[in-house]
């Protein structure tokens, strides 16, 4: 390990992963690949899924999806989240589905493609409850008007219709039928206004494993895709997701101190006893919270050791109490747990993390700098 920290990327498990999410829904996916593969990397994370049986990538920007275009990749891509003044020329240029929630937006997709000579393909979104993107319902008969309109004049062609849920992991709240009765509302309303969408899709990874009334045409799996188990420990079944991320450290200095030795900035951690104290290159900067201080383990030595006083942004210390840790001995900041792997021990997880954060995995895994190098196990997955 040159780096200074290392994410080893399984695209076995991705793929696994699919096939898994695939055999529950029943229906297409789309792996949604947005920031950088959920930090995996966006192009061999795309690979391994489309070769495991997804249809669909989805990206949030234009950046996003060119540069999936770019890497020789052809598959149908859907782009979600631009400015209305956005230039839209290259995503029609690439047959790239544009994501469209305001009449703005559509009136800028439309223009692109006039320009382009070529029209335009769209994906209408409705608000049914999530209350960021997507035509809300008072805007949502002239959104899709405009689009007829579009259609007929043949600059655009309405290719899906779709949603977002707010609370899927709760499948069977109040909350997920009533977005599912929107749905079909805003359904209803593009065929009467005469749209014929191929594609209607509102499930995430929670709607795909567990929420059947919301899988539609196309489910669109994101955290599930990278391993994580979108209810959690206390979750509905256990769906056999495989975590594709392993993150990596080693020990960079290790000091005995007395009892009394204060810990990183403060100090916030004063040690109760003598102890050994092993400083690893990693920080907020490469993805470990600083919220997570005094809670936070890593597996280092054959066990689980904390992480004691601030995280920086570079370093932090760990407390291995008596435990025999030297100089350029590895570490699992967090990887697959126990009983996904033979090797794995008690390694924490992405879940735990974020757990000890406050925050979700999503967070955990986006926030793994690029200064951590990554390494890829079964790269031939991601052979063009």
């Amino acid at each position: 390990m040159n780096a200074l920290a290392e994410a080893e990327v399984d695209l076995a498990a991705v793929a696994d992963n699919v096939r898994t999410v695939g055999a529950i829904a029943g229906t297409d996916l789309m792996a949604v690949v947005k920031a950088d593969g959920f930090g995996h990397g966006a192009v061999p994370v795309a690979r391994a899924a489309l070769a495991a049986g997804a249809r669909w990538l989805g990206v949030t920007s234009t950046a996003e999806a060119l540069a999936l275009r770019a890497a020789g990749i052809t598959a149908p891509v859907l782009s979600w989240l631009h400015r209305p003044d956005d230039d839209f020329a290259g995503l029609v240029a690439a047959a790239v589905d544009v994501g469209v929630s305001t009449v703005p937006h559509l009136h800028a997709v439309a223009e692109a493609a006039v320009r382009s000579g070529r029209p335009a393909t769209v994906q209408l979104k409705a608000d049914t409850g999530l209350s960021r993107n997507g035509a809300a319902g008072h805007d949502w008969p002239d959104l899709v008007g405009w689009s007829r309109k579009y259609e007929v004049e043949g600059s655009v062609r309405v290719r899906g219709v779709w949603s977002h849920l707010a609370d899927a992991e709760t499948p069977d709240g109040p909350r997920v039928a009533r977005q599912v009765a929107l749905f079909e509302e805003a359904l209803g309303i593009a065929r009467s206004g005469g749209l014929r969408p191929d594609l209607a899709h509102l499930a995430n990874s929670a709607g795909a494993l567990a929420a059947p009334a919301t899988r539609y045409d196309l489910c669109r799996v994101g955290v599930a895709l990278y391993g994580v188990d979108p209810f959690g420990a206390a979750g509905p079944g256990a769906y056999r997701l495989r975590a594709a991320m392993t993150l990596r450290t080693t020990v960079v200095n290790v000091k005995r101190v007395p009892a009394g030795t204060g810990v990183s900035y403060g100090p916030d951690h004063v040690t109760r006893r003598p102890t050994t104290l092993a400083l690893l290159p990693v920080g907020f900067a490469d993805g470990l919270p600083r919220t997570a201080q005094g809670r936070a383990r890593v597996w280092l030595g054959g066990a689980r050791r904390p992480i004691v006083g601030r995280i920086a942004m570079d370093q932090c210390v760990v407390d291995v109490g008596d435990l025999p840790v030297a100089i350029g001995d590895r570490v699992v900041v967090f990887g697959p747990g126990p009983g996904a792997d033979a090797t794995a021990g008690c390694w924490p997880t992405v879940p735990e993390w974020a757990a000890w954060a406050g925050t979700s995995p999503h967070e955990i895994l986006t926030g793994v700098g690029t200064r951590v190098a990554r390494r890829y196990r079964h790269r031939e997955m991601a052979t063009p």
